[in-house]
């Protein structure tokens, strides 16, 4: 891959990074967590506890990008339609018209996804699968770019409706956002006693710095980033040996290989190549396979998390020369 150029895709995606640090604090691994979700046209799973900005996160990568956005609190009486959508009838002309959901976006904000029944929260499924909306039989496309970033609270899960293994597998990245280090926490606070008001992000200096057309064609050449038969066996053998692994009871599915060698190419353009090395996928394992992967209960009990089980195998697994 040649050096990139002003005005480049690649640029505009650097840029984009950058830009979201002017009001997100500490949490670079989710930006660039995002930023490969909208590369590969996948949906992620943020999970953090409360007022780590998350919501401020998606507020301002929409900002960057000069996108729509919309937040949905998931509670335990939203229904579907209050998701997806509705026919509405008009006494004025008699009949039904559809009034559009707040799916209808670009980035999809769904707050606390698991505090809502399994019935609504299947009501994103068609959504994130197919990017359509079908109401009384009739698909609606939704817009493009389309991303839905679901939140979780891990500390909270009374009254909570935890995703089913099939959901889980629809996001494309578990996203884990930690709390800032005491540096970062004095910069935050440095910020707000300047005046930092992040509901208003102009005033915060956040400017658009890339768009749909730049998102297109940086997709168009991650499409070309080659992977060689080595890296793709490496995919495949990590993913194996999840579903080998004696503290776990559900390995990683083909899907979840497709995903990382997905993520791993996504990784590898952002790094400046045209070609997936192993060190790609290493980097992009943890938030690809976390969330498919599930714990033995005598597992849980020792301690055993689903990150130190993925990070033992890349460290057991062969790596291509």
């Amino acid at each position: 891959m040649t050096e990139p150029t002003a005005g480049s895709p690649h640029a505009a995606l650097e840029a984009l990074r950058g830009e979201i640090g002017k009001a997100v604090v500490g949490q670079d691994a989710a930006v660039t967590g995002l930023v490969v979700a909208l590369l590969c046209r996948g949906h992620v799973l943020l999970e953090g506890v409360p007022g780590v900005a998350k919501t401020l996160l998606i507020r301002t990568m929409a900002a960057a990008l000069e996108l729509d956005t919309k937040r949905v609190q998931f509670t335990p009486d939203l229904m579907p339609s209050d998701v997806t959508g509705s026919l509405i009838f008009d006494a004025r002309t008699a009949e039904f018209s559809f009034q559009a959901g707040p799916v209808f976006t670009n980035l999809l904000l769904a707050d606390e996804i698991n505090r809502t029944p399994p019935k609504t929260q299947a009501s994103l499924l068609e959504a994130m699968e197919e990017r359509q909306v079908t109401v009384e039989g009739l698909p609606r496309a939704l817009p493009d770019p389309f991303l839905v970033a679901a939140t979780q609270n891990p500390v909270e899960y009374e009254g909570t409706y935890p995703l089913p293994e099939a959901q889980l597998d629809r996001f494309l990245l578990k996203l884990n956002l930690p709390l800032p280090s005491r540096s970062q926490e004095i910069d935050v606070l440095t910020r707000h006693a300047a005046g930092f008001d992040p509901r208003d992000l102009a005033a915060a200096g956040v400017r658009r710095v890339a768009g749909p057309a730049d998102l297109a064609a940086a997709r168009a050449e991650v499409a070309k980033v080659s992977v060689s038969p080595d890296v793709t066996g490496y995919v495949v053998d990590l993913c194996r040996a999840t579903r080998e692994s004696p503290s776990l009871s559900l390995g990683a599915s083909p899907r979840g290989a497709t995903a990382l060698l997905n993520t791993s190419r996504a990784w590898a353009w952002l790094s400046g190549r045209a070609y997936v090395i192993p060190d790609d996928v290493k980097a992009l394992a943890l938030p690809t396979l976390r969330h498919r992967v599930r714990l033995r209960p005598e597992a849980e009990m020792e301690g055993v998390t689903a990150d130190s089980v993925i990070t033992g195998l890349l460290a057991r697994v062969a790596v291509p020369r």
